[in-house]
């Protein structure tokens, strides 16, 4: 699926592409996975309280046709019967659309979570535009739900002549039966195209839901240099995350240098690595590493301590040690005390200061 850009749709959409996508109202979610759950939740709920709607039904037939309860025709016993009928009527089908609205919300539910998108529902241009509007009249997806739609409505009229056909016998004979009789042959073909219907239209819908979100996957899914867009925006440019590193190594070497100044001595090893220690008795423990460095680092601490007098110490076992081991600012462990103190001891008495 060719793009403007050029580039191939290839790469799976990032978390932070599919909540995007989630925020704009784009989601999976297949609409005939609805109807199946309320056409079985309606079915069931008619079922269930088939007593109950019958007996209110039958208050209000009672009610509108017995014109024998009515002694007063005024207006107020007319507004009165006419609450009885809306009360029962209400009444009546109220576990319909209590099952009709459960089904319609857990099942939405089961395929999206729970979200409420305001951008789906924000007027956009693109939405009156009559040529884009066209474009969708025309579209791959719309062409499909004329085909999807097709072979529902071919399929319904098909069970439905299958299940009567069936019965074609019985159903010449009605003539021949009271109405109660007629009433229960059509109730029982009626349940049997429902069930038959409910069975393929489950089918149908468990396959739209499985299209839906391949559908959407496709969609979604992004080119690799979206991916790379995506990531600088989210985790910053490489060169520029590159360059303020390199900044900020910089300022931290900078600092380092302007501390080589305070040291009392330089150990080498001796070309490669530098390290510069002081030692203060009253405020010091132990002696702390003010620097180090390694090729042109050690260079530069080196040309300091020549400028600024600093006794420069070659011994590489303990250079390398120390430049491995202490970071900068840290006092050195007390393995190195010994070594360090007679170096110190040296650059002490070389000063006149023992």
């Amino acid at each position: 699926m060719a793009e403007d850009d050029g580039q191939e749709k290839t790469e799976d959409p990032t978390p932070r592409k599919r909540q995007k996508s989630r925020e704009d109202g784009q989601v999976a979610k297949s609409i005939e996975l609805v109807s199946v759950a309320i056409l079985f939740f309606a079915v069931a709920a008619l079922n269930l309280a088939s007593g109950f709607i019958y007996s209110n039904m039958e208050k209000i037939f009672n009610d509108s046709l017995n014109f024998g309860i009515v002694t007063d025709p005024t207006t107020k016993s007319f507004l009165f019967s006419f609450y009885a009928v809306v009360k029962y009527s209400a009444m009546a089908m109220a576990p319909v659309l209590l099952a009709v609205f459960l089904a319609a919300l857990f099942s939405n539910l089961f395929q999206v979570g729970f979200f409420v998108s305001w951008k789906a529902i924000e007027p956009k241009g693109s939405k009156i535009n009559p040529i884009k509007g066209f474009g969708r009249l025309f579209s791959m997806k719309s062409l499909f739900d004329l085909v999807k739609s097709i072979l529902k409505i071919t399929i319904i009229f098909s069970l439905a002549y299958f299940a009567v056909i069936a019965d074609e016998e019985n159903l010449l004979r009605l003539y021949d039966n009271d109405v109660a009789n007629i009433f229960l042959f059509l109730m029982k073909i009626s349940f049997r195209i429902f069930v038959w219907i409910l069975i393929v239209m489950t089918i149908l819908a468990v396959m739209d839901y499985l299209y839906q979100k391949w559908d959407f996957e496709q969609k979604i899914k992004m080119s690799k240099q979206e991916v790379k867009d995506e990531m600088k925006q989210t985790e910053g440019d490489p060169h520029v995350k590159s360059r303020i590193r390199q900044l900020q190594a910089e300022a931290a070497r900078n600092r380092m240098m302007s501390e080589v100044p305070k040291a009392d001595v330089v150990i080498t090893n001796p070309t490669h690595i530098a390290v510069a220690l002081r030692y203060d008795q009253m405020n010091m423990s132990a002696p702390k590493v003010l620097a180090k460095g390694a090729g042109r680092i050690a260079e530069r601490i080196k040309e300091i301590a020549t400028r600024e007098k600093i006794p420069i110490v070659e011994q590489p076992q303990l250079a390398r040690n120390l430049f491995k081991i202490v970071d900068i600012g840290e006092q050195i462990p007390s393995e190195f005390f010994q070594a360090v103190a007679e170096i110190l001891a040296k650059v002490y008495n070389m000063k006149g200061n023992a």
